[in-house]
């Protein structure tokens, strides 16, 4: 991913040193449990771990050699072997390439969950202090983008929330499905390397035995992981189109931050435009283009072909990157999203009254009006609104067939605006728990 929508801890972790550093630590752990049931002396693994562990891996040389090998794996180990010696003979025994890679990858792939399980809990802290600030700030609801019912910006933020929440708990299930090791051998049957190998380097980089391997793990792990990054992003851009509706002239119910100094237009010196939740939008596209590759990974050939690799380089480091700028961006704007009350009440009268007419709806039925007649005289009295500017209410009161089921006290008891906010205190126990 390019600097621009990049963070440097994530960037870290998916840089060749870091690589090669685990690399070098599947390949020490597996000499101590080599040791440890005889394989190789203990004095061999000491060495390995002595010198490679002080070693500084030259990415150009390693480069280098690859020019020549054509394999990444070896290249690592020829220069690995530059370092450690002639105990190098013993570093490699009985593995395959795929098991330096995959468990690699897995490592990787848990640390950045584990960076995008904070970035998450920052977002759910800046939602959960909006919902609360906003709790009964109310605002219309809007279906189809058209006027329905009061709702309050406190139940935007919760909703938003509660989905990022679940979002959470799906990204904590994706880092216990990656979470494996495969130390297993060529095809995975451990022919030339004890399973205790396998056990040994899992427990030290806090994995768990691939229950049943071929030459590598189970792609079904890796589609499930990166589809759940794709539903995450997918929340984000959820939240993004609402704030980009919200920021609309004609409707400025709420506006991204807009920094001193900050212009919005070459052309224009009036524009303020919603431009990091625009961005948020295209970067979620960005991380669910790792979805369906990923996908594609799951069927591989026989105990396993190379066909995976080249999308996982790409999409490993991209998707997790861009997702962990996009999650920090998000949270940013909601700390610092301006809320425009007033607006929000301008909007809602906006048709006078319209957005009460289920009210009227019910309150008719109950008064012994069928449901059929009701909403006849309910939409009689809409459409008036909608296409001459009337008022609703005043409409209402002045409508005989209404007036016969409904006395004026019962309908100016249906603009109650607070009827519509009276279990928010329900809705966010729900969410957020007992204050």
């Amino acid at each position: 991913m390019i600097p621009r929508y990049s963070r440097p801890d994530m960037v870290a972790i998916w840089s060749p040193e870091t690589r090669f550093r685990i690399w070098f630590e599947i390949e020490a752990h597996a000499c101590d449990a080599l040791a440890a049931i005889g394989v190789i002396p203990k004095s061999a693994a000491e060495t390995i771990w002595e010198k490679g562990g002080q070693a500084v891996f030259d990415v150009a040389r390693i480069d280098e050699i690859e020019a020549v090998t054509k394999h990444d794996v070896i290249a690592f180990l020829t220069h690995l072997a530059e370092f450690v010696g002639p105990d190098s003979r013993f570093i490699h025994q009985g593995m395959t390439s795929s098991d330096v890679l995959d468990t690699c990858f897995s490592v990787q792939l848990v640390r950045a969950t584990d960076l995008l399980l904070a970035d998450i809990d920052r977002v759910l802290a800046a939602l959960k202090a909006r919902a609360f600030e906003h709790k009964n700030t109310v605002r219309i609801g809007r279906s189809h983008g058209i006027h329905a019912e009061p709702t309050t910006m406190g139940l935007t933020f919760a909703r938003f929330y509660a989905e990022m929440d679940r979002n959470k708990t799906r990204l904590l299930g994706a880092r216990e499905e990656i979470a494996t090791c495969a130390i297993s051998g060529a095809v995975g049957t451990f022919a030339n390397i004890d399973p205790r190998v396998e056990e040994h380097v899992a427990a030290a980089l806090g994995l768990r035995p691939e229950p049943v391997s071929t030459q590598v793990i189970p792609r079904d792990r890796h589609a499930m992981y990166f589809a759940t990054l794709g539903v995450i992003a997918s929340s984000i851009e959820n939240v993004a189109i609402e704030i980009r509706h919200m920021q609309r002239t004609e409707v400025l119910e709420a506006e991204e931050f807009f920094s001193p100094g900050q212009k919005g237009s070459s052309a224009m010196p009036h524009k303020r435009n919603p431009v990091l939740t625009e961005n948020l939008t295209g970067l979620s596209r960005l991380v669910r283009m790792s979805v369906v590759p990923a996908m594609e990974n799951v069927a591989l050939w026989h105990e396993r072909d190379i066909s995976h690799s080249s999308v996982e380089r790409a999409i490993g480091p991209d998707a997790t990157i861009t997702l962990d700028f996009a999650l920090n961006r998000l949270a940013g704007v909601i700390e610092k999203l301006v809320i425009y009350p007033e607006n929000m009440l301008k909007n809602m009268n906006k048709f006078k009254g319209l957005v009460m007419s289920q009210r009227v709806l019910l309150a008719l039925t109950q008064a012994g009006v069928s449901r059929e007649d009701a909403y006849r005289l309910v939409q009689r009295n809409a459409m008036k609104v909608w296409e001459e500017g009337k008022d609703f209410l005043e409409e209402l009161l002045s409508d005989q067939e209404v007036r016969a089921a409904l006395s004026e006290d019962q309908i100016l008891e249906k603009f109650d605006l607070g009827y519509h906010t009276k279990h928010v205190d329900t809705i966010f126990s729900r969410v957020f728990g007992e204050a």
